[in-house]
């Protein structure tokens, strides 16, 4: 376990940037060090997350690979999605990669779920229920699921 509160701000930035890849998230969790426990860094940051600008949720999204592909690379973010994504069956991909392409096409970026422990039948009916959404309902959605998985991944540095 990292503890946060004795780095250096440049290393806890870069330790933040795996749970959240938004440079203003890792500037303002960063900055507010000390942190009592978990709990106040984990309200620290979903707090972060909600105050993003989109362009900044944007950066962060950029990071993440379309659900039901597996994350290239060594690093620890990498692992980590593949962990989260564990759940995607085979015979589901191909209609998340289809799925993805639409939602892109309609949003303009990934589709981002928290997909810790949900099987990709279900991550393939979110996305087709977020598909009807509108962009600022499904910006909120995002920014939810940005902040599950920020925290998820600050409970494991």
């Amino acid at each position: 376990m990292v503890n946060l509160n004795a780095l250096s701000p440049e290393e806890a930035e870069k330790e933040l940037l795996a749970c959240c890849a938004s440079r203003a998230f890792t500037r303002e969790v960063a900055a507010g060090r000390p942190y009592a426990g978990p709990a106040e860094l984990g309200a620290a940051a979903e707090a972060a997350v909600r105050a993003l600008a989109w362009p900044d949720v944007e950066e962060a999204l950029a990071a993440h690979p379309r659900i039901g592909e597996r994350a290239a690379g060594a690093g620890r973010e990498s692992e980590w999605s593949r962990q989260e994504q564990s759940g995607v069956e085979d015979h589901v991909r191909a209609e998340l990669a289809e799925g993805n392409r639409v939602y892109e096409e309609r949003f303009g970026h990934v589709y981002l779920i928290c997909a810790t422990g949900l099987s990709g039948e279900e991550m393939l009916a979110r996305l087709k229920g977020r598909l009807d959404n509108d962009e600022a309902t499904e910006r909120a959605v995002v920014r939810d699921e940005l902040a599950k998985i920020t925290r998820l991944r600050l409970a494991r540095i």
